[in-house]
């Protein structure tokens, strides 16, 4: 009877989650970690940062053995040298950062009362870059991931506080990036949410399902298939074309918007980052 009255409770909290119109991102953050909380009982809140390896015993094993000799530590000892290698002016990206860029990441995203918009991490990396008269860095992989590994790198065990201003067009970015998360696209006509909420821990193929929960706690990631460092919206596109659907460009405004959302999402958790993943 308890555990038909937790899986009532959970399809309650389920059937919650896309209602933009009703939900606040109070009551949606909420319901999105009580989900979680409901379907994982024997999962600690704090073991979401490590994905599905909070979810399978052998996967975690063969997952800690990499993380022994993490793949990504010669990308944070470049993106160190990129942070303080001077710019022709002789100002450093520390110049545009809070805390002169160490133990920020926590903060990214951020809805931008000026300008209106969403800043991401990387987004503020080249938007640096621009205002000392550097061209900008690409956006999925290379040399910005590596920068933005490093600024993780610093930020590890500080906890992500995202906030959503009292501005309606802070709560329109947030509203449309949680239309994106629960949205079908693509010929297979799925969303994030059909693979990493409602199926989070089931199989697909070989692989299991992560949850939403704490994933964007270890980006920028190394993953195994790519054999390189890649950015969050690099993720997302593959995401996208995985499920046939034509992928968004890199720090577009449905994206931008997306990881807005998704991020928030796992407030309260620690930043862990970078991460290795298949």
């Amino acid at each position: 009877m308890n555990k038909l009255l937790s899986i009532i409770a959970i399809l309650g909290i389920v059937a919650s989650l896309p209602q933009t119109s009703v939900a606040t991102p109070e009551d949606d953050l909420k319901a999105f970690q009580e989900y979680y909380k409901l379907r994982f009982p024997e999962v600690p809140f704090n073991d979401y940062v490590n994905g599905v390896y909070a979810l399978d015993a052998d996967s975690r094993a063969q997952w800690e053995a990499i993380e022994d000799f993490p793949p990504y530590e010669l990308n944070i000892e470049k993106g160190k040298e990129m942070f303080n290698k001077p710019f022709k002016n002789g100002k450093t990206y520390a110049s545009c950062f809070k805390n002169e860029g160490i133990g920020i990441r926590q903060n990214y995203p951020y809805f931008d009362t000026k300008t209106g918009k969403v800043v991401t991490l990387e987004g503020a990396i080249n938007a640096c870059r621009e205002a000392n008269g550097e061209e900008p860095l690409g956006w999925k992989k290379g040399p910005l991931a590596d920068i933005s590994a490093y600024m993780a790198y610093t930020s590890r065990g500080n906890v992500f506080d995202i906030k959503i201003p009292d501005d309606p067009r802070a709560i329109d970015a947030y509203n449309k990036g949680k239309q994106f998360f629960y949205a079908k696209r693509g010929q297979l006509n799925m969303a994030c949410a059909d693979c990493h909420v409602y199926n989070a821990g089931n199989r697909i193929r070989a692989d299991l399902l992560s949850p939403a929960l704490g994933q964007l706690t270890h980006f920028p990631v190394y993953r195994s298939k790519w054999g390189e460092l890649g950015t969050t919206q690099r993720r997302y596109g593959g995401c996208n074309e995985q499920v046939r659907a034509k992928a968004f460009k890199p720090q577009s405004e449905e994206y931008n918007n997306l990881e807005y959302f998704h991020t928030y999402m796992s407030n309260g958790l620690e930043v862990n980052g970078p991460g290795a993943r298949k």
